[in-house]
């Protein structure tokens, strides 16, 4: 465990949360497989590492029921923590069991759109960290089966329920720093191939099944834990986060919180920009954006690695993750009126999606917001990746005349686990 986690308060955690008492009996559902207001909704985990851990909800109207990972001795600590869930090495075998209402998936990244997609056609709501895909065709398979299959999935973006960003993004929408026409952001760096060596792989760990539809490349631990608990080399941060192809770098790792909540004020949650081109050159250059409306995004570190500078014709709004800040202050003293645009509110990220799943109503970060965020995340990539200025079109989700470009949309996935076409 890291990050502050050891395994003891984990288990302890764990154990306290699954003595909560139960409002009714598990699995009663009130109609269609839709929790009613007084149900307890079950949860199963896909992937129990360090993330998967993070999000287990411990709360009184929610129990895990199940956990899904290719790691045996991670899936032992799940047991000893939930005794009377189920451990599975295969998830599929766990969606199949009618006790389950929702899935979290907490995989690495390559492993976030498959399973997710099965979920939905198992007809389970699906709560999927973010980034939520690896590539920009994954993210419109998935926003598909949740359509076909009228499933709830909320994205892991849980700035969009912290009360600061909102407020902030309320702000710049209801122009109160007039009409916006320049965005800073942070610099995310771009993923970088792997040259790790080889290491015994340990036991109890399906290496082949990690590696899911990537060609399979030797165990190494620094591989294997998303930031390889803090070791770099001379490119970076190790980790399964920096490396192509199994993930999009931070462009995708807090570029994914970032470029959220700059869709987010500026109003372009189902759409995006219309160009997109590099400043310079490599997988740490400067990375710019046009709007149809001529607004300009710039990942030029004059900005938080959670949001957004939103410079306007009066002032400024700084939105990061749980604060903001206006210039002029005098600016954001008055209330925004009855008639102003109001945001989603949400202050409890995981309750949005219990409330979703029991109203069918779509949650504050909503399968097709986490596309057109992860999108913007994957075009900065792809600018970097081909080295010049492209042409977007957010309808069609193409490049206009870029073979090489619209090529980088997808990647050729590695049977049995390449992504369907939905």
């Amino acid at each position: 465990m890291t990050h502050g986690t050891s395994r003891r308060t984990f288990l302890k955690t764990a154990a306290a949360a699954a003595a909560l008492p139960m409002i009714l009996p598990s699995g009663v559902l009130a109609a269609d497989g839709r929790p009613g207001a007084n149900d307890r909704v079950n949860f199963a985990l896909i992937g129990s590492g360090r993330r998967g851990r993070q999000i287990i909800p411990h709360r009184d109207d929610a129990r895990m029921v199940a956990f899904a990972d290719v790691n045996q001795a991670r899936l032992d600590e799940m047991k000893e923590a939930f005794p009377e869930a189920k451990t599975l090495l295969d998830y599929r075998e766990m969606l199949a069991m009618d006790a389950i209402d929702a899935v979290l998936v907490a995989t690495p990244d390559h492993w976030h759109t498959l399973p997710a997609i099965h979920a939905c056609e198992a007809g389970k709501d699906v709560y999927i960290e973010k980034p939520m895909t690896l590539t920009v065709a994954e993210g419109r398979a998935l926003v598909n089966a949740a359509r076909k299959h009228k499933r709830i999935v909320q994205t892991g973006s849980q700035q969009r329920s912290m009360k600061e960003c909102r407020i902030g993004c309320e702000l710049v929408r209801n122009g109160r720093v007039g009409k916006i026409h320049t965005v800073h952001g942070s610099n995310y760096p771009s993923p970088w191939e792997c040259a790790l060596g080889e290491q015994p792989v340990p036991e109890g760990l399906n290496w082949d099944v990690w590696c899911g539809q990537t060609e399979p490349r030797p165990y190494h631990i620094d591989l294997y834990l998303p930031r390889a608990q803090g070791r770099s080399d001379a490119l970076g941060r190790l980790g399964w986060i920096s490396f192509r192809p199994y993930s999009g770098g931070e462009m995708t790792g807090w570029g994914a919180h970032g470029l959220d909540i700059i869709q987010w004020g500026l109003g372009t949650d189902l759409s995006g920009p219309v160009e997109v081109w590099p400043e310079g050159e490599g997988l740490k250059c400067p990375v710019s954006y046009r709007y149809a409306d001529g607004v300009t995004v710039h990942l030029d570190n004059k900005g938080p690695a959670g949001g957004g500078v939103f410079v306007g014709e009066e002032g400024s709004i700084m939105v990061d993750r749980g604060k903001y800040e206006v210039k002029p202050e005098s600016i954001s003293s008055e209330p925004i009126g009855a008639d102003g645009t109001r945001l989603y509110e949400s202050n409890d990220h995981m309750g949005n999606l219990i409330a979703s799943m029991r109203s069918r109503k779509m949650p504050v970060a909503d399968v097709e917001i986490g596309h057109r965020s992860a999108t913007m995340c994957h075009l900065g990539n792809i600018a970097r990746w081909t080295g010049r200025k492209l042409t977007w079109d957010p309808d069609k989700e193409r490049f206009k005349d870029d073979d090489e470009a619209n090529r980088l949309l997808s990647r050729e996935g590695r049977a049995p686990y390449a992504i369907p076409a939905v």
